[in-house]
């Protein structure tokens, strides 16, 4: 008796088990995935980043497969730059863009490495009192400079690839400062030589700002201080060409 019971259950369950095709178990998995998502973009739509962000990570640690999938980890990207986690928003493009090297959004996700590297660089007190901080290690600035050109060099019509452009431009300048404050720093050391090379460098790899003005005055000083006057005669003719009004001319 207790045999025939036992049986008796056993093909409950298998009869039970039958009855649900993956066919619906799939339509049931993707309806939970687009409510979740669905959810997501109301809270970022809404400037709720965290709670978008608990649950797009919720949705990708739950469903690592489907059809949302990409579109989850580029949403990931943006709301991880949102919220100021930087280290989490370069991990997730690396990945994407390891993972989707052909995907239609790799401009989108070059443009977000370079926004995230740029973030990387804010201090927000320094921002608050007008601090210029051109002196600060230049990595993260180069990095950005990096993303930008790669998407510009890839993705000339991508619909972000006139403020990477423009962005490069920033990002120019202030690479420039933070090589005129090195050479600043080897002047107030008596260091001519380095300080000459330092300014040298902007010339060759920063034509055109505004920062080359700097630049030439502090390579006429430094050779004037080197007794190397054919060298400081030639900036100073550079200078007189290019910022006649330059007050590095008297």
């Amino acid at each position: 008796m207790k045999f025939r019971l036992i049986l008796a259950c056993v093909a409950a369950v298998t009869i039970s088990a039958c009855s649900s095709s993956p066919e619906d178990v799939d339509t049931s998995r993707v309806s939970d995935v687009e409510a979740g998502y669905a959810r997501a973009q109301s809270a970022m739509q809404s400037g709720n980043f965290n709670m978008a962000l608990q649950t797009m990570q919720a949705l990708s640690t739950q469903y690592p497969f489907g059809p949302l999938t990409n579109q989850i980890q580029l949403d990931l990207i943006y709301l991880y730059y949102k919220t100021g986690d930087i280290d989490k928003a370069l991990t997730t493009i690396d990945r994407f863009t390891r993972l989707n090297p052909n995907h239609q959004s790799i401009d989108y996700a070059l443009y977000m490495r370079g926004l995230t590297n740029e973030r990387a660089l804010e201090n927000f007190f320094q921002e608050l009192v007008g601090i210029d901080r051109a002196d600060r290690d230049a990595t993260k600035a180069r990095e950005a400079f990096d993303d930008y050109a790669e998407l510009v060099r890839r993705f000339p019509d991508s619909k972000y690839a006139a403020d990477a452009r423009q962005r490069m431009l920033g990002l120019k300048s202030r690479l420039a400062r933070h090589e005129l404050a090195v050479a600043q720093y080897y002047m107030k050391r008596e260091a001519y030589l380095a300080a000459a090379n330092r300014s040298k460098y902007v010339l060759e790899n920063f034509g055109g700002l505004p920062e080359t003005e700097y630049a030439l005055g502090i390579m006429i000083e430094a050779y004037n201080s080197l007794n190397l006057s054919e060298l400081a005669a030639d900036a100073r003719a550079t200078l007189q060409q290019n910022f006649p009004q330059s007050a590095y001319l008297k």
